[in-house]
């Protein structure tokens, strides 16, 4: 067989997918990526660069719209030096939101393509004006946000099948678009994150190592920003702090920007939460660490003895799934991408977003109680390995998935296909900030 994934930042989400069927004897796997250093046994990876667009003369709004067409004739071009070679793809897998997808079936018009779709922008209710204290950098002009919908539908029009992390991300489609969309997690290896109690940590710079006998509250985001809670966790130190003087808080995280606009010019959000709230804090016990090796991010899990994961209305972080399957005792916001997988006293603890307060509460009672504490974190691994395992559980689940395309290629759910796996679970609908707050 030969499989084709499409992702601008090699192997992103389909590493575990590219992997599995690399490994299996007589597929072939390609790879059509940016330019980075990442390599991956058996799988071969090839290099677009897309033109950049010019800055004149063109409207605002259609900006992402000129970008998404500009890569999209990008990864057109590879396929067709491809197709020149006598390739003929299988199956095809990609990430439709930089518009890498849009132009393939115009090369490849008899293999099925499977595209994911990631988020689909709302005006309201959904991220867009959920925290009014950073509403200003964010853009809310709900045109502009139609214009940001337009590369979905384009792609959603080039593809044969669409899948989706979490059935929260689907419930975002239009029905009309649902219809094609299966919600399909990538997984997470619960062989490898795992609880382990011997786990060790050593912080370098303040020559300390933390184990499961201290008290570690950590944090974890690709990039340290509102939308993943930043601001409110910093709050919450100053109290969590006074009240546990052994506590160490770990810090992972970059000073970029991953989702939403940056910080004003001349500071990050790190910076700015520093200047409010750093003159209350000891600064001895809070450890920002920047991005790490995965093996130690692994291991900072393994000692957690709370795990904070706050979030917009936005896509589910890996992290969540990670921290879950290492066992952690996680308090998570009371917003839809959590609420989906986390039950308040069950698998974690829920809080409500936007209180400082109520979180450094909640972040005391996880630490003065570790032993009932114990049932939840079980709770949490069992989730994990129920609802994520990758080898068990969701490689089967892609399999099935990608084996019904290519067994009925060109057919859509209007035609009468619809794969076994799109029966997903209901998700919760979508809440306002108003009512997630209430919630809390």
């Amino acid at each position: 067989m030969i499989y084709l994934f499409i992702h601008q930042n090699f192997p992103g989400q389909y590493r575990h997918l590219a992997r599995h069927f690399a490994d299996q004897p007589g597929n072939t796997v390609y790879f059509i990526t940016q330019s980075n250093s990442n390599v991956m046994r058996g799988v071969i990876k090839l290099v677009y660069a897309a033109e950049q667009p010019p800055r004149s003369g063109c409207h605002p709004y259609t900006l992402e719209i000129d970008n998404a067409i500009r890569t999209g004739a990008a990864v057109a071009e590879v396929c067709r030096m491809l197709k020149g070679e006598g390739v003929r793809p299988d199956i095809i897998v990609g990430h439709s939101g930089w518009g890498e997808t849009l132009f393939v079936k115009d090369v490849f018009p008899d293999s099925p393509l499977l595209a994911d779709f990631e988020f689909f922008y709302h005006a309201e209710g959904v991220d867009v004006g959920f925290d009014p204290e950073f509403a200003s950098l964010f853009f809310s002009d709900p045109s502009r946000l139609r214009a940001k919908n337009a590369v979905n539908l384009m792609s959603y029009g080039a593809a044969d099948w669409g899948h989706t992390a979490t059935a929260w991300q689907r419930s975002l489609f239009p029905g009309e678009m649902r219809r094609r969309i299966t919600a399909i997690h990538e997984g997470v290896d619960t062989d490898a994150l795992r609880p382990d109690p011997s786990a060790w940590f050593r912080l370098g710079g303040a020559d300390l190592t933390l184990s499961r006998r201290d008290e570690v509250v950590t944090y974890v985001s690709r990039s340290l920003e509102p939308y993943r809670g930043f601001h409110i966790f910093m709050r919450a130190l100053p109290e969590v702090l006074r009240r546990r003087p052994r506590a160490h808080v770990v810090i992972i995280g970059n000073d970029g920007v991953s989702y939403g606009p940056p910080a004003p010019p001349g500071t990050t959000f790190r910076e700015m939460m520093l200047r409010e709230v750093g003159d209350r804090l000891d600064l001895g016990r809070v450890h920002f660490l920047g991005q790490m090796p995965y093996a130690h991010y692994l291991n900072i899990l393994q000692v957690s003895s709370v795990h904070v994961y706050l979030t917009y209305p936005f896509v589910l972080s890996w992290s969540f799934v990670e921290a879950m399957s290492c066992g952690c005792l996680v308090i998570g916001s009371n917003t839809p991408p959590v609420q989906e997988f986390l039950r308040d006293g069950v698998n974690g603890l829920e809080v409500d977003f936007f209180s400082p307060q109520a979180l450094a509460a909640r972040i005391e009672e996880a630490l003065e109680h570790p032993r009932r504490m114990r049932e939840i974190r079980e709770g949490a691994r069992r989730t994990a390995v129920e609802l994520f395992d990758l080898r068990r559980s969701l490689i089967p689940r892609w399999e099935e998935l990608l084996n019904g395309l290519m067994a009925s290629p060109g057919r859509r759910s209007d035609e009468g296909y619809s794969p076994r796996s799109v029966r997903e679970p209901a998700a919760r609908p979508v809440r306002s900030r108003r009512a997630a707050r209430m919630a809390g």
